[in-house]
């Protein structure tokens, strides 16, 4: 069986699509059921026991703010 590559995607989307995501995302973490979503034609399933962390980036003008969620199979 073919293992996964390492990969970095990052994916714009529009306010209104975000928010829907988001949506989803609470519903999930609300009833204790994991979160699904396709990045990239790649779906990935967050498991409901994932680790949440916030990270802030600041580097010259440029700021960043991530919200991570990690996992081991």
């Amino acid at each position: 069986m073919r293992s996964k590559q390492d990969r970095d995607v990052e994916k714009v989307y529009k306010t209104s699509q975000i928010v829907r995501k988001l949506k989803r995302l609470v519903n999930c973490l609300e009833t204790g059921k994991p979160f699904q979503i396709q990045i990239a034609k790649e779906k990935i399933t967050v498991p409901r026991n994932a680790a949440f962390n916030i990270e802030h980036e600041r580097e010259g003008n440029e700021k960043e703010l991530e919200f991570q969620f990690k996992w081991t199979k």
